[in-house]
Protein backbone atom coordinates (compact mmCIF):
# COMPACT_ATOMS: atom_id res chain seq x y z
CA UNK A 1 0.00 0.00 0.00
CA UNK A 2 1.38 3.64 -0.84
CA UNK A 3 1.37 6.17 1.61
CA UNK A 4 -0.97 8.82 -0.12
CA UNK A 5 -1.87 11.00 2.91
CA UNK A 6 -0.05 11.59 5.79
CA UNK A 7 -2.00 9.79 9.17
CA UNK A 8 -2.44 12.63 11.64
CA UNK A 9 -2.14 10.20 14.75
CA UNK A 10 0.98 7.06 14.72
CA UNK A 11 0.02 5.80 17.33
CA UNK A 12 3.15 3.69 19.00
CA UNK A 13 2.52 0.06 21.07
CA UNK A 14 5.05 -2.32 22.22
CA UNK A 15 5.46 -4.99 20.00
CA UNK A 16 5.77 -7.39 23.27
CA UNK A 17 2.60 -6.29 24.48
CA UNK A 18 0.08 -8.77 22.41
CA UNK A 19 -2.95 -7.96 24.31
CA UNK A 20 -2.29 -3.76 23.91
CA UNK A 21 -2.28 -4.31 20.12
CA UNK A 22 -5.37 -4.71 18.86
CA UNK A 23 -6.93 -2.17 21.41
CA UNK A 24 -4.36 0.23 19.47
CA UNK A 25 -5.81 -0.45 16.01
CA UNK A 26 -9.21 0.38 17.72
CA UNK A 27 -8.05 3.19 19.65
CA UNK A 28 -9.01 5.45 16.32
CA UNK A 29 -5.64 6.36 15.21
CA UNK A 30 -5.55 6.59 11.66
CA UNK A 31 -1.98 5.08 12.16
CA UNK A 32 -0.63 2.32 14.42
CA UNK A 33 3.16 1.49 15.03
CA UNK A 34 3.94 -1.66 16.91
CA UNK A 35 7.43 -0.92 18.49
CA UNK A 36 10.17 -3.58 18.01
CA UNK A 37 12.98 -0.77 18.93
CA UNK A 38 12.67 1.60 21.92
CA UNK A 39 9.54 0.02 23.43
CA UNK A 40 11.13 -3.39 24.18
CA UNK A 41 13.98 -4.22 26.37
CA UNK A 42 17.16 -6.10 24.44
CA UNK A 43 16.07 -9.40 26.64
CA UNK A 44 12.71 -9.42 24.71
CA UNK A 45 13.14 -8.85 21.17
CA UNK A 46 12.23 -12.18 20.27
CA UNK A 47 9.41 -12.23 22.12
CA UNK A 48 8.45 -9.62 20.94
CA UNK A 49 8.85 -10.55 17.35
CA UNK A 50 6.85 -13.45 17.97
CA UNK A 51 4.09 -11.41 19.79
CA UNK A 52 3.71 -8.84 17.54
CA UNK A 53 3.34 -11.30 14.04
CA UNK A 54 0.96 -12.95 15.81
CA UNK A 55 -1.31 -10.28 16.93
CA UNK A 56 -0.95 -8.37 13.17
CA UNK A 57 -1.89 -11.73 11.73
CA UNK A 58 -5.05 -11.96 14.14
CA UNK A 59 -6.15 -8.01 13.30
CA UNK A 60 -9.59 -7.51 11.20
CA UNK A 61 -8.87 -6.44 7.57
CA UNK A 62 -9.29 -2.81 7.60
CA UNK A 63 -8.87 -0.52 9.94
CA UNK A 64 -5.71 2.03 10.52
CA UNK A 65 -2.72 2.01 8.29
CA UNK A 66 -0.28 -0.68 10.29
CA UNK A 67 3.45 0.33 10.50
CA UNK A 68 6.22 -1.62 12.52
CA UNK A 69 9.57 -0.25 14.06
CA UNK A 70 12.32 -2.47 13.12
CA UNK A 71 15.42 -1.84 15.29
CA UNK A 72 18.52 0.27 13.60
CA UNK A 73 20.26 -1.54 10.69
CA UNK A 74 23.44 -0.24 13.37
CA UNK A 75 22.26 -2.80 16.06
CA UNK A 76 22.48 -5.84 14.07
CA UNK A 77 18.75 -7.05 15.07
CA UNK A 78 16.71 -5.39 11.67
CA UNK A 79 17.73 -8.54 9.50
CA UNK A 80 16.24 -10.77 12.31
CA UNK A 81 13.23 -8.38 12.68
CA UNK A 82 12.37 -8.58 8.83
CA UNK A 83 12.90 -11.96 9.01
CA UNK A 84 10.14 -13.00 11.66
CA UNK A 85 7.74 -10.37 9.82
CA UNK A 86 7.14 -12.56 6.52
CA UNK A 87 4.23 -14.18 7.49
CA UNK A 88 2.46 -11.14 8.16
CA UNK A 89 3.93 -9.12 5.66
CA UNK A 90 0.69 -8.47 4.13
CA UNK A 91 -0.59 -7.35 6.78
CA UNK A 92 2.49 -4.20 7.07
CA UNK A 93 1.88 -0.89 4.86
CA UNK A 94 5.39 0.68 6.31
CA UNK A 95 8.74 -0.51 8.12
CA UNK A 96 9.85 2.37 10.07
CA UNK A 97 13.50 2.51 9.94
CA UNK A 98 15.09 4.40 13.35
CA UNK A 99 18.39 6.49 13.71
CA UNK A 100 18.57 7.02 9.70
CA UNK A 101 21.51 8.53 9.18
CA UNK A 102 21.94 7.95 5.40
CA UNK A 103 20.81 6.20 2.45
CA UNK A 104 22.54 3.36 3.15
CA UNK A 105 20.48 2.66 6.42
CA UNK A 106 17.19 2.74 3.50
CA UNK A 107 19.29 0.46 1.35
CA UNK A 108 19.84 -2.04 3.74
CA UNK A 109 16.26 -2.49 4.80
CA UNK A 110 15.42 -2.34 1.25
CA UNK A 111 17.42 -5.14 -0.05
CA UNK A 112 15.84 -7.16 3.73
CA UNK A 113 12.27 -6.41 2.50
CA UNK A 114 13.13 -7.48 -1.23
CA UNK A 115 14.25 -10.63 0.19
CA UNK A 116 11.05 -10.85 2.36
CA UNK A 117 8.81 -10.32 -0.01
CA UNK A 118 10.27 -13.00 -2.48
CA UNK A 119 9.61 -15.22 0.42
CA UNK A 120 6.40 -14.53 1.13
CA UNK A 121 4.98 -14.06 -2.45
CA UNK A 122 4.24 -10.71 -2.20
CA UNK A 123 5.19 -7.99 -5.06
CA UNK A 124 8.58 -7.04 -4.90
CA UNK A 125 8.54 -2.96 -3.40
CA UNK A 126 4.96 -3.34 -1.88
CA UNK A 127 6.72 -2.76 1.50
CA UNK A 128 7.20 1.34 1.83
CA UNK A 129 9.49 2.69 4.23
CA UNK A 130 9.42 5.76 6.52
CA UNK A 131 13.29 7.06 8.17
CA UNK A 132 12.73 7.87 11.55
CA UNK A 133 16.01 10.56 11.23
CA UNK A 134 16.67 11.50 14.75
CA UNK A 135 20.65 12.26 14.52
CA UNK A 136 22.35 15.35 13.51
CA UNK A 137 23.83 13.03 10.43
CA UNK A 138 20.49 11.98 9.58
CA UNK A 139 19.30 15.71 9.33
CA UNK A 140 22.24 16.32 6.93
CA UNK A 141 21.45 13.72 4.76
CA UNK A 142 17.35 14.14 4.61
CA UNK A 143 17.65 14.95 0.84
CA UNK A 144 19.46 11.89 -0.02
CA UNK A 145 16.89 10.22 2.63
CA UNK A 146 13.82 11.54 1.19
CA UNK A 147 14.32 10.49 -2.41
CA UNK A 148 15.70 6.93 -1.63
CA UNK A 149 13.91 3.56 -2.65
CA UNK A 150 11.18 2.43 -0.95
CA UNK A 151 10.80 5.90 0.81
CA UNK A 152 6.80 7.15 1.46
CA UNK A 153 7.71 9.75 3.86
CA UNK A 154 9.99 11.13 6.80
CA UNK A 155 9.66 11.25 10.59
CA UNK A 156 11.29 12.72 13.14
CA UNK A 157 12.45 12.05 16.60
CA UNK A 158 13.09 14.77 18.49
CA UNK A 159 14.36 12.34 21.59
CA UNK A 160 17.75 11.08 20.28
CA UNK A 161 18.57 14.21 18.26
CA UNK A 162 17.86 16.51 21.63
CA UNK A 163 20.06 14.27 23.64
CA UNK A 164 22.76 14.75 20.95
CA UNK A 165 22.80 18.42 21.05
CA UNK A 166 22.25 18.82 24.35
CA UNK A 167 19.26 20.21 24.43
CA UNK A 168 16.06 19.75 25.91
CA UNK A 169 12.60 19.69 23.88
CA UNK A 170 9.70 22.15 24.69
CA UNK A 171 6.25 22.13 23.37
CA UNK A 172 7.10 25.17 21.45
CA UNK A 173 9.68 23.30 19.63
CA UNK A 174 11.84 26.48 18.76
CA UNK A 175 15.14 25.05 19.54
CA UNK A 176 14.56 22.07 17.18
CA UNK A 177 12.82 24.68 14.90
CA UNK A 178 15.76 24.29 11.93
CA UNK A 179 15.89 20.59 12.03
CA UNK A 180 12.17 19.86 11.14
CA UNK A 181 11.92 22.28 8.68
CA UNK A 182 14.82 20.20 7.02
CA UNK A 183 12.34 17.57 6.96
CA UNK A 184 9.45 19.22 5.88
CA UNK A 185 11.62 21.02 2.81
CA UNK A 186 13.19 17.67 1.86
CA UNK A 187 9.52 15.71 2.15
CA UNK A 188 8.54 18.64 -0.62
CA UNK A 189 11.38 18.41 -2.87
CA UNK A 190 10.65 14.76 -3.25
CA UNK A 191 7.08 14.90 -3.97
CA UNK A 192 6.22 12.69 -0.64
CA UNK A 193 3.74 13.60 1.52
CA UNK A 194 4.09 15.68 4.42
CA UNK A 195 6.60 14.12 7.43
CA UNK A 196 5.24 13.20 10.68
CA UNK A 197 6.23 14.56 13.64
CA UNK A 198 7.56 13.26 16.80
CA UNK A 199 5.96 12.58 19.99
CA UNK A 200 5.08 15.08 22.97
CA UNK A 201 6.85 12.92 25.44
CA UNK A 202 5.01 14.28 28.82
CA UNK A 203 1.89 12.58 28.93
CA UNK A 204 -0.07 14.33 31.37
CA UNK A 205 0.82 17.76 29.76
CA UNK A 206 -2.17 18.25 27.62
CA UNK A 207 -1.63 21.90 26.87
CA UNK A 208 1.99 20.70 25.99
CA UNK A 209 0.69 18.42 23.41
CA UNK A 210 -1.52 20.49 22.10
CA UNK A 211 0.90 23.67 21.38
CA UNK A 212 3.51 20.57 19.99
CA UNK A 213 1.03 19.63 17.48
CA UNK A 214 -0.29 23.01 16.23
CA UNK A 215 3.39 23.79 16.17
CA UNK A 216 4.34 20.93 13.71
CA UNK A 217 1.23 22.06 11.31
CA UNK A 218 2.12 25.37 11.04
CA UNK A 219 5.40 23.87 10.09
CA UNK A 220 4.05 21.88 7.10
CA UNK A 221 4.22 18.11 8.85
CA UNK A 222 1.12 16.39 7.86
CA UNK A 223 0.76 14.23 11.42
CA UNK A 224 2.40 13.34 14.79
CA UNK A 225 3.87 10.01 16.54
CA UNK A 226 1.48 9.18 19.14
CA UNK A 227 2.32 7.33 22.83
CA UNK A 228 -1.06 6.77 24.25
CA UNK A 229 -4.66 6.81 22.97
CA UNK A 230 -5.55 9.62 25.42
CA UNK A 231 -3.30 11.51 22.92
CA UNK A 232 -5.31 11.31 19.82
CA UNK A 233 -8.04 13.36 20.05
CA UNK A 234 -6.10 16.36 20.63
CA UNK A 235 -3.51 15.61 17.93
CA UNK A 236 -6.18 15.14 15.39
CA UNK A 237 -7.65 17.92 16.04
CA UNK A 238 -4.72 20.09 15.79
CA UNK A 239 -4.23 18.88 12.07
CA UNK A 240 -7.49 18.78 10.83
CA UNK A 241 -8.65 22.12 9.07
CA UNK A 242 -10.33 24.41 11.93
CA UNK A 243 -13.89 25.93 10.78
CA UNK A 244 -12.20 29.30 9.89
CA UNK A 245 -9.67 27.65 7.81
CA UNK A 246 -12.54 25.54 5.62
CA UNK A 247 -14.63 29.25 5.24
CA UNK A 248 -11.86 30.79 4.00
CA UNK A 249 -11.30 27.72 1.71
CA UNK A 250 -14.88 28.00 0.59
CA UNK A 251 -14.73 31.83 -0.30
CA UNK A 252 -11.37 31.41 -2.03
CA UNK A 253 -12.93 28.04 -4.12
CA UNK A 254 -16.16 29.86 -5.15
CA UNK A 255 -14.62 32.44 -6.19
CA UNK A 256 -11.53 31.42 -8.30
CA UNK A 257 -13.96 29.17 -9.95
CA UNK A 258 -16.59 32.11 -10.97
CA UNK A 259 -13.03 34.05 -11.75
CA UNK A 260 -11.78 31.22 -13.97
CA UNK A 261 -15.35 30.89 -15.79
CA UNK A 262 -14.29 34.04 -16.86
CA UNK A 263 -11.15 33.42 -18.19
CA UNK A 264 -9.51 35.26 -15.46
CA UNK A 265 -6.72 33.52 -13.40
CA UNK A 266 -5.60 36.23 -10.48
CA UNK A 267 -8.39 38.16 -8.48
CA UNK A 268 -8.86 40.18 -5.71
CA UNK A 269 -11.49 39.27 -2.91
CA UNK A 270 -13.34 41.79 -1.23
CA UNK A 271 -11.26 42.11 1.64
CA UNK A 272 -8.27 43.04 -0.46
CA UNK A 273 -6.71 39.29 -0.36
CA UNK A 274 -5.18 38.47 -4.08
CA UNK A 275 -5.71 35.06 -5.14
CA UNK A 276 -4.02 33.56 -8.00
CA UNK A 277 -3.38 29.51 -8.56
CA UNK A 278 -1.25 28.77 -5.55
CA UNK A 279 -3.97 30.48 -3.41
CA UNK A 280 -6.73 28.50 -5.15
CA UNK A 281 -4.47 25.38 -4.85
CA UNK A 282 -4.42 25.56 -1.34
CA UNK A 283 -7.94 26.59 -0.53
CA UNK A 284 -8.60 23.03 -2.68
CA UNK A 285 -6.21 21.30 -0.39
CA UNK A 286 -7.63 22.15 2.64
CA UNK A 287 -11.31 21.26 1.26
CA UNK A 288 -10.49 17.58 0.40
CA UNK A 289 -9.14 17.31 3.93
CA UNK A 290 -12.31 17.97 4.74
CA UNK A 291 -13.61 14.52 4.11
CA UNK A 292 -10.80 13.23 6.58
CA UNK A 293 -12.40 11.40 10.02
Amino acid sequence: MDLTTTPRTLLFVPGDRPDRIPKAAAAGAEAIAVDLEDAVALSRKETARASAVTALGALPPGGPLVTVRINGVATGLAEADVEALEPVLSRIDLVIVPMCSGPDDVRAVAALLERAERHAHREPGSTGIVPLVETAAGIFAVRELAAAERVRTLAFGPADLSRELGVTPTAGGQELFVARSQLVLAAAAAGLPRPIDGPHLDLSDDEGLATSAAHARSLGFGGKQVLHPRQLPAVAAAFAPTEEELRWARRVDEAFRAAEADGVSSIQLDDGEFVDYPVARRARALLAERGRP
